[in-house]
C-alpha cells in the first residue's frame, strides 16, 4: 500500500483518523486549486473539471464522519462510488472506478495485499473505462508512473514529484480522447486538466501520509 514516513503504507483496519485525513487532505487541495483546474480546461474543454472535482469532493468531505466509520477499504469503495454519482463529465467515472476497484481489491486481499499491485490492476480498469492509454493525454498520464514509483518503493516525495512533473509532460501530448481530441493538434501545448487533478490528489495524499502517525 502506500507509504507512510518511512514508505510504509498503514493498516487496513478501521482508522478513523487516517481515512479523515485523507478525505480533508485531498477536499483542501481540490478546493485551492479548482480555479486553477478551470482554467486549464477552458483551454481544451468544457471548462468545468475544476467545478466537478469540487463539488465531488464536497459531497465526500460531508459523508467523512460516516466514512470513517468503514474499514479502509469500505470507505475507499464507497467514495468511488460517491464521486461517480457526484462529479460531471468523464472525471467522475474515472475516479470512481479507480477507488472502488481499489477498494474491493483491498478487501479481498486483506494484509497480504500489495497496493502497488492492486494501484496497477486499478489503473488498467480506468483505462478500460475510459478506453484511453498512457500517452492519450489524461490521467493514466499521471496514474501509470505513479504506479511505476510504488513499484520501486520509492519515498513519497519522490511519487508526489513523478505526479507533478507526469501531469506538466502532458502538455506536449495530443490528446486522444474526450473533448480534447476534438482539437487535434491544437491541444498540443496545454496541460491536461485530469492529469494536473490527479497529480494534485497523489501529492496531497503522500503529504499526508508522509506525517501520518497511526495512534
Amino acid at each position: 500500500m502506500v507509504k507512510s514516513r518511512e514508505g510504509r503504507l498503514p493498516s487496513l483496519q478501521t482508522d478513523r483518523e487516517l481515512v479523515l485525513g485523507l478525505i480533508e487532505a485531498c477536499h483542501e487541495a481540490i478546493v485551492i486549486h479548482a480555479d486553477d483546474l478551470c482554467e486549464l480546461d477552458r483551454a481544451i474543454g468544457d471548462g468545468d473539471h475544476g467545478t466537478n472535482m469540487r463539488r465531488g469532493c464536497e459531497a465526500v468531505y460531508l459523508d467523512r464522519k460516516r466514512l470513517c466509520s468503514l474499514p479502509l477499504p469500505q470507505a475507499i469503495e464507497t467514495i468511488g462510488m460517491t464521486l461517480v454519482m457526484s462529479v460531471g463529465g468523464a472525471a467522475g467515472p474515472l475516479y470512481g472506478t479507480l477507488l472502488i476497484e481499489i477498494g474491493r481489491r483491498l478487501g479481498a486481499r486483506e494484509n497480504e495485499a500489495d497496493f502497488a499491485t492492486i494501484l496497477g490492476e486499478a489503473v488498467d480498469a480506468v483505462a478500460r473505462r475510459g478506453r484511453a492509454h498512457a500517452g492519450d493525454k489524461t490521467l493514466l498520464d499521471v496514474l501509470y508512473p505513479v504506479q511505476t514509483e510504488m513499484v520501486r518503493q520509492s519515498a513519497l516525495i519522490n511519487i508526489a514529484k513523478r505526479a507533478e512533473v507526469s501531469a506538466q509532460l502532458t502538455a506536449d501530448m495530443k490528446a486522444m480522447r474526450g473533448r480534447a481530441s476534438f482539437l487535434g493538434d491544437r491541444s498540443i501545448g496545454h496541460v491536461d486538466p485530469g492529469a494536473s487533478s490527479c497529480a494534485l490528489l497523489t501529492t496531497a495524499i503522500c503529504r499526508y501520509l508522509k506525517e501520518y502517525r497511526p495512534a
